[in-house]
């Protein structure tokens, strides 16, 4: 179970230029909303945002990372899909940063449904990704994940750290209290991710090619966007689990 330490967020990986941070959650509003989960990527006291929410959380985050960094100091932010969960909060964040914006060049055309009149500091992703490099020599990889759930979806890869930024992929539901940050059991982790996996992601032909490029990352943990986190042997029982799943379209009849 989280506490209340951690509800304000934790330190996943640290060194003297670089950091990966998970932002807390605030489970007190679970009842009518997704939890959902984001993360903080430091880098010679420069900042980027990865999935940093919807309208109703933004004052939440905008604390969250002020515990850490500058809002001034923050140069990027990342989304991985379109969902509102994930980027309604647009407007707010382009509003209080500098920040230059990517997501999916899919996606682009949708953004004024959520206030967004100027794309002038908003970079299209390209259907292969693309790779940012850091100050410390970082490289943030956007990784292809189409069709996971969204047909236009990207995960980041932070090479220092060796942490997934997975979105969507990897996301379980928790009943109200019974949030943990890290998968413990992955054999008792798997009723709460087995039903939106088999439902939201296309297939298995789909899911099982994004298990063999992450295997060749090879990462020290896989952060998904709601649920808990991936960390040693449970990111590869979590590959060895997905890559066996049948979904989607598997499972029309």
């Amino acid at each position: 179970m989280i506490n209340e330490e951690d509800s304000i967020g934790r330190i996943l990986y640290e060194d003297a230029d670089h950091k990966f941070i998970w932002l807390g959650t605030d489970s007190k509003n679970r009842k009518s909303e997704i939890q959902t989960m984001q993360y903080l990527i430091i880098d010679h006291n420069r900042g980027t945002l990865l999935d940093p929410g919807g309208v109703h959380i933004f004052s939440r985050v905008v604390a969250s990372v002020s515990r850490y960094i500058s809002i001034d100091n923050i140069d990027t932010i990342f989304y991985s899909h379109q969902d509102p969960d994930v980027s309604s909060g647009i407007a707010l964040w382009l509003g209080v940063t500098n920040a230059k914006v990517y997501i999916s060049g899919l996606w682009l055309r949708f953004l004024p449904h959520f206030g967004i009149v100027d794309t002038s500091r908003v970079t299209p992703v390209e259907d292969r990704g693309m790779k940012l490099t850091l100050g410390s020599g970082a490289v943030l990889d956007f990784i292809p994940a189409h069709f996971m759930h969204s047909p236009g979806q990207f995960n980041l890869y932070d090479t220092r750290s060796r942490i997934l930024f997975s979105g969507d992929i990897g996301a379980a539901v928790f009943n109200t209290g019974d949030d943990i940050l890290f998968v413990e059991n992955f054999a008792k982790h798997i009723p709460l991710i087995e039903a939106f996996h088999k439902r939201y992601m296309a297939s298995n032909i789909i899911v099982k090619k994004w298990c063999d490029r992450v295997r060749a990352l090879n990462p020290d943990m896989i952060a998904p966007q709601h649920g808990a986190i991936y960390k040693g042997e449970t990111v590869h029982a979590f590959l060895d689990w997905l890559s066996q799943l049948k979904c989607g379209i598997d499972l029309m009849n």
